[in-house]
């Protein structure tokens, strides 16, 4: 299975946790809960805040 960005579309995916992935072109943690995408942008402190999705890429 190939996992792709759910932002950048990027194949430059990683795990990070027990489903928890990192993009490394975007710079952006996400998961998979329920069926829906959560998108994490990742602070200076290491810390995850949830990343409002731009209108553009919706």
């Amino acid at each position: 299975m190939v996992l792709k960005c759910p932002v950048c579309r990027g194949l430059q995916v990683g795990k990070v946790g027990s489903d928890q992935f990192y993009c490394w072109a975007c710079f952006l943690e996400f998961n998979y809960d329920k069926g829906k995408t959560n998108i994490y942008e990742v602070a200076e402190d290491g810390t995850l805040l949830a990343w409002e999705k731009p209108s553009q890429l919706l």
